[in-house]
């Protein structure tokens, strides 16, 4: 029998980061769009991130990305967030909107562009000692197009060689956290282009650096959730980007285009024992609202994984190991099935009323006049965004 009570606390222990981005403008590969009210100033995209936590209860920090955030000074604006009620999540480097990572960056044939990208790997290892990060996400868009571009063996002692350089330079409480993409924009070989490629540079690194598993950042039908149960086993585990795709990484709201698929996560999570903060995985969104308005699309994603994370809670675990282990296939998949057709909105409402907050997030944030505030006051000034 399921806990109740205990379900119930470990879903008002759970963290959900946001990211600084996601605020912005976004759109296709064809067209950015504006939306009146979008920050203008990473302070801004922190000012925003702290009301999804204040209507959520669950996601106290914000990931930065630089050199979108990039500013004079980083402890400022450290302060600035504990000000406003959240902390500095991972810093999120920037290797890949630069004329000269057109060949690569960290394994780029030049070696004055691959010390060039590995300088802004240290970089960002500055700027976590100056906002008390504990987490460095590294994402490559390296790789070639064509058969014989480049060495495909020399490319990945390059990579090597700029992981440990960042590596070492980590201090005792900060890691690396190194995630994969399928393809894209490297069309016949990505340099990082699966899990099985991180874990092997991760392993090779040390305990410091940890898989990110980016949802939407896989072969259509690859099991995500048997590659969650592999690095738990391996404690490699180190953070997830959730979003949803359709087809390739189209970054839509977590839970958006499969929920069943992000409860299948959350249960290996669950099952691991992974979901405490105290395990030590950062669980972020990484998406692009590119039509929808942000804080609340983020605020939904919130809830999202957090509906997803309340049905692998109320699994059976019980009745699960039985029917696991007397090789009752239907019954151990109605087990499954049971906690996910649970309707556990009334549960998670209870749990926000409990911590004192609205136990509608979405209702409570267009009540209470932010949105049109955010328009009436960022009037002018450069939006932040993405070109394309």
């Amino acid at each position: 029998m399921t806990d109740l009570a205990a379900v119930k606390r470990a879903l008002a222990a759970q963290r959900i980061e946001t990211p600084s981005w996601a605020f912005g403008n976004s759109g296709t590969r064809f067209k950015v769009f504006a939306q009146p009210g979008v920050p203008r100033t990473p302070e801004e995209k922190i000012a925003d991130a702290a009301v999804v936590h204040r209507f959520t209860g669950v996601a106290p920090t914000v990931a930065l990305h630089i050199p979108w955030d990039k500013v004079d000074d980083y402890s400022a604006l450290a302060s600035y967030a504990a000000d406003q009620g959240v902390g500095i999540g991972a810093i999120n480097t920037n290797v890949f909107q630069d004329d000269d990572y057109k060949l690569g960056s960290v394994t780029n044939p030049d070696p004055g562009v691959r010390r060039k990208a590995t300088d802004h790997l240290l970089e960002a290892v500055d700027i976590m000692d100056r906002t008390g990060s504990r987490d460095l996400k590294l994402w490559f868009s390296d790789g070639i197009n064509y058969p014989g571009q480049d060495d495909l063996t020399s490319r990945q002692d390059r990579l090597a060689a700029a992981l440990r350089e960042t590596y070492d330079r980590l201090g005792d409480n900060q890691r690396i956290l190194l995630e994969y993409k399928l393809f894209e924009p490297a069309f016949y070989a990505t340099d990082i282009p699966d899990w099985g490629t991180s874990y092997a540079h991760c392993l090779e690194l040390g305990e410091k650096a940890t898989v990110c598993i980016d949802t939407g950042h896989h072969a259509p039908g690859t099991n995500i959730e048997f590659i969650v149960a592999f690095l738990l086993r391996q404690k490699k585990l180190g953070a997830f980007d959730f979003n949803s795709r359709f087809y390739a990484d189209d970054d839509l709201m977590a839970g958006a285009a499969d929920p069943f698929q992000l409860f299948r996560i959350m249960y290996e999570i669950v099952r691991g024992g992974a979901l405490d903060p105290a395990y030590g995985i950062n669980f972020m969104l990484d998406q692009c609202h590119n039509i929808e308005a942000k804080i609340p699309a983020i605020i939904r994603s919130v809830l999202n994984i957090q509906e997803a994370t309340a049905k692998a809670l109320l699994v059976d675990r019980d009745a699960l190991g039985k029917a696991q282990s007397d090789g009752d296939v239907l019954e151990a998949n109605a087990v499954l099935m049971d906690a996910y057709n649970t309707d556990v909105r009334p549960l998670l409402a209870e749990v926000r009323a409990d911590a004192g907050l609205d136990p509608d997030p979405v209702a409570a944030y267009k009540r209470s006049g932010y949105q049109e505030k955010i328009v009436a006051d960022r009037v002018g000034g450069q939006q932040a965004g993405w070109g394309a």
